[in-house]
């Protein structure tokens, strides 16, 4: 599969908020990159029932207005936006994270941008294909076969193939992250679906430069209830088997139990997280350094998954299992992991950029007042503290009050969303500069799930939704649930590889 090449088309310069606005809807144009996103039925649909002048959107208009309006403050951006991108087969360790992404964030990198863009899409596909519908027989899996993964999501583009599908079990309870069936039947009773190995294919990696793999973790959904219900107390990671000599080295105890967690009674979950994903990693590593590629290691994920991104870069470097592969982890919406020493020593062997909206509050928790921007004195005097706690790596803050689609609003959950953070980075290019979409990306994706965009776009709220609920009309004329293909569990050479790695356990 091809990975799509980021088009970074010519600036679109945006007015001031309080511009006299006439409704402009920004219903996808049929040629945007970005409706990889949309279900192939629904995607015909919109193509039979939307003439071609109904489909303009509000980009293209706003870009008429800015060519009228502001020419003089577009030009200052045309220059950097309009040079040639340089290859990312070139610079994929800059853009990984080699240099700690020194002077590519103010002002914002192009290619930094859109391979940002990338990691949060496939962060993004975990949301899109989980299945949320409690009446559904399989709630709580991924809808589909590892596969057609990509292809079921309107990506066939995406340039990765997935090799391992990843189950967690835990003993909290966490609101909108783990979902059950109400059918007396079903998949699973403590399993549920929470991201994937992915590898970049051939032409995929002849782009990147190098074989990408990449692990990306589900996060919650809407509501924050989790932030309460599943941060507890800092806790040793040795204290859940994983390396480290210096027992003040701590996480947060809810990601540690969820990312370690198992049960041997369950097909799904009788390995845990931590082990599918070392196994996993491990397998693929080695399966292309022994071919001679080059191989990166890349973690991805939005809200709670980015605390699991966080925990398993850790995992796999302190284990050694990305076997020197440099291993970098793309954040979004992220809560802090862990204490002081946990950051000093993941940043031995750990890229991270955080990507965060300064409104959100997932970010700022937990560690309220005691974190890493307490006076150095005063971090030190609190570290034996069960409440104090470190944000990693590199933070990219964005504001989502400069851009001129999103509203005002007091729900927090657009703050957090997932897609409106995606938004941002598309129209991010320096503190201090305007708002500037920059790859074409459509802002109707950003109410996907949420109700975040300015209602005169009229993009309804939380459009994406399945056909009929899924529901499929049978031959004796009843609506019915179809049924699915065996849903994906563990492959049969796990414990081969966990024996290599020293962590096999009777399963």
């Amino acid at each position: 599969m091809a990975l799509p090449h980021p088009k970074l088309l010519p600036p679109v310069f945006f007015p001031p908020r309080n511009r006299p606005t006439q409704p402009s809807p920004i219903l996808p144009l049929p040629g945007n990159p970005a409706l990889r996103h949309l279900k192939h039925e629904s995607f015909s649909q919109l193509q039979a029932s939307a003439k071609d002048e109904s489909l303009s959107t509000v980009i293209t208009e706003l870009e008429e207005q800015g060519d009228h309006s502001s020419q003089t403050a577009e030009d200052d951006l045309l220059p950097r936006n309009r040079q040639p991108e340089h290859r990312l087969s070139e610079r994929w360790r800059e853009i990984h994270g080699l240099g700690d992404w020194a002077g590519l964030l103010d002002p914002m990198d192009p290619l930094l941008r859109s391979e940002l863009i990338r990691y949060g899409e496939l962060a993004q596909a975990c949301y899109d294909a989980f299945d949320y519908d409690r009446f559904s027989r399989h709630c709580g899996s991924c809808k589909y076969n590892h596969r057609h993964f990509f292809s079921n999501l309107g990506m066939p583009d995406a340039g990765y193939e997935i090799t391992r599908y990843i189950y967690a079990t835990s003993s909290f309870k966490i609101p909108n992250f783990f979902a059950s069936s109400r059918r007396p039947r079903t998949w699973s009773d403590r399993a549920n679906w929470i991201g994937y190995v992915a590898v970049s294919s051939d032409k995929g990696s002849a782009r990147l430069g190098r074989r990408d793999i990449v692990v990306a973790w589900r996060g919650t959904v809407t509501r924050l209830e989790w932030i309460a219900d599943l941060m507890d107390y800092l806790r040793p990671v040795a204290a859940a088997g994983i390396p480290c000599r210096d027992s003040g080295v701590k996480v947060e105890s809810g990601f540690l139990e969820l990312y370690t967690g198992k049960d041997p009674g369950c097909l799904f979950c009788k390995f845990s997280a931590r082990e599918q994903v070392l196994a996993e990693v491990r397998k693929q590593v080695e399966l292309y350094k022994n071919s001679g590629e080059e191989v990166s290691v890349t973690m991805t994920g939005h809200s709670l998954g980015s605390a699991l991104a966080m925990l398993s870069a850790y995992d796999v470097a302190e284990t050694g299992v990305s076997g020197g592969s440099p291993v970098c982890v793309f954040s979004f919406s992220g809560p802090r992991v862990g204490n002081g020493k946990w950051k000093e020593r993941f940043e031995v062997g750990v890229k991270a950029l955080r990507v965060v909206n300064v409104h959100d509050s997932v970010p700022k928790v937990p560690g309220i007042f005691f974190n890493e921007r307490v006076p150095e004195a005063v971090r030190r005097m609190a570290e034996s503290l069960p409440w104090s706690y470190s944000h990693v790596g590199v933070e990219l803050a964005l504001d989502h009050k400069l851009s001129p689609f999103l509203k005002e609003t007091g729900d927090p959950s657009c703050y957090h969303n997932l897609e409106a953070h995606l938004h941002l980075l598309d129209g991010y290019h320096g503190r201090g500069q305007r708002f500037v979409l920059a790859s074409g990306r459509d802002p109707a994706l950003v109410n996907k799930a949420c109700d975040f965009l300015e209602d005169h776009h009229l993009v309804p709220p939380f459009w994406r939704q399945d056909e009929n609920k899924g529901m499929i009309r049978a031959a004796d004329g009843r609506w019915v649930q179809p049924d699915r293909p065996k849903i994906d569990d563990h492959s049969q050479d796990t414990h081969h590889h966990l024996r290599l790695i020293g962590l096999l356990r009777d399963h």
